[in-house]
């Protein structure tokens, strides 16, 4: 075998010029893709200054502490101390009046008068039944003696006398029915005189001279109307939230549209002790002099009391309220500037103010109109306003 020496051929070359093209080409791909990633950074933070321009601006604010005192107003109903209807007790003719509208009267004084023919034959005839049954009383008695005294000669029987003597007792309770008819028809006779049963003002006249009248209250026609104003009652109707404040013996103001100037000092006196399920509110009586008749019954008042604060409460504007599922809320914004959504407990609403019994801090940050849309979390840009007014005190 002999020995050669092995030999491989040597690779062409290529031409200068393919080098020099795939060398540009090369560099042409890393500035393409330089120009690439700076083209997506320049992106990327045009889209941040926008995100960031875009970013939505609120104005916040905080919520007050409640003012020492404060008032809350009611609308109250004015009742007269005594107010009653006036009916006739007997039936006839309207014979004569003698108050007219708006006339003050006495306890007792005479407002009427009614003509009662039938009522007045009615005790003629009972008068008659009286008598007759005394007469027949009386011979009852005087037979029933009789034969006691016999019965003690054994001249009767003991039936037969005991016969009169039962008699005698009939004719008795005969003669007291009799009597207690002709006392019901005298009592009748005195109903036809109207009287008043107390002092005070004639507010209404109903009937005039010739009128039929029928006794009773139910179908019948009223026919005066009678009330004492020289001290008013004052109903009002106290929220459910507001009755642990109050108590007998505070004191209010009334306040009435026909005395602008003027207010009028009232001592609550009765409370409910219940509340209404209805209304969820309880009923309370205050009471007013009115000693020169200057207030009306039936009027509308303002009722403004003064109250302590609940403990703990604050206030905060009516303008920064969520209307969501989960209940009232409001959003309030963090240290981070983003967006936390907190539910709140009101009382009282004051109209440009409510009362927040919890769920918000006095140094809460609140947005002020929030949109409908806005979310937990949510990046915002602040805007400090003042803090919530005072409701009026």
């Amino acid at each position: 075998m002999s020995d050669f020496p092995h030999s491989f051929p040597t690779p062409p070359q290529p031409p200068r010029g393919i080098a020099r093209a795939g060398l540009l080409l090369a560099a042409l791909a890393v500035a393409l893709a330089g120009w690439g990633i700076a083209h997506r950074i320049l992106a990327q933070t045009a889209l941040r200054k926008e995100a960031t321009a875009a970013q939505l601006i609120v104005a916040v604010t905080r919520p007050s502490p409640p003012a020492r005192n404060e008032e809350l107003i009611l609308p109250g109903n004015v009742r007269a101390w005594y107010d009653a209807p006036i009916y006739a007790r007997t039936s006839g003719y309207l014979k004569r009046w003698f108050v007219d509208l708006g006339a003050r009267v006495k306890a007792g004084q005479i407002l009427a008068e009614i003509d009662t023919p039938e009522v007045d034959q009615q005790l003629r005839q009972a008068q008659a039944d009286l008598a007759t049954a005394q007469a027949n009383e009386r011979l009852a008695q005087i037979t029933a003696e009789r034969y006691r005294a016999l019965l003690a000669t054994d001249s009767v029987s003991k039936q037969d006398a005991d016969n009169a003597l039962g008699d005698a007792a009939a004719k008795r309770a005969l003669v007291a029915s009799a009597q207690a008819n002709v006392a019901r028809l005298r009592e009748l006779e005195r109903f036809k005189r109207i009287v008043a049963p107390f002092d005070g003002v004639v507010t209404a006249r109903n009937v005039d001279l010739g009128d039929l009248i029928d006794a009773g209250s139910g179908t019948a026609r009223e026919l005066f109307h009678l009330a004492d104003t020289h001290r008013l009652r004052i109903y009002v109707e106290v929220p459910q939230a507001q009755v642990p404040q109050l108590r007998p013996g505070m004191e209010a103001e009334l306040h009435f549209t026909e005395h602008p100037d003027k207010t009028y000092p009232a001592e609550l006196v009765n409370m409910a002790s219940a509340i209404d399920p209805a209304t969820r509110t309880m009923q309370v009586e205050l009471q007013t002099d009115n000693p020169n008749g200057e207030l009306l019954p039936g009027a509308y008042a303002e009722v403004h009391f003064r109250l302590a604060p609940v403990p703990g409460s604050l206030r905060l504007s009516a303008n920064t309220l969520l209307f969501r599922p989960q209940g009232m809320q409001v959003a309030t914004v963090g240290r981070d500037d983003r967006v936390r959504l907190k539910t709140l407990t009101l009382g009282r609403d004051f109209g440009n103010t409510v009362e927040v019994l919890a769920g918000l801090a006095p140094d809460d940050r609140v947005i002020v109109n929030p949109p409908d849309a806005i979310a937990e979390g949510e990046r915002v840009t602040v805007v400090e306003t003042p803090a919530s007014p005072q409701p009026r005190t």
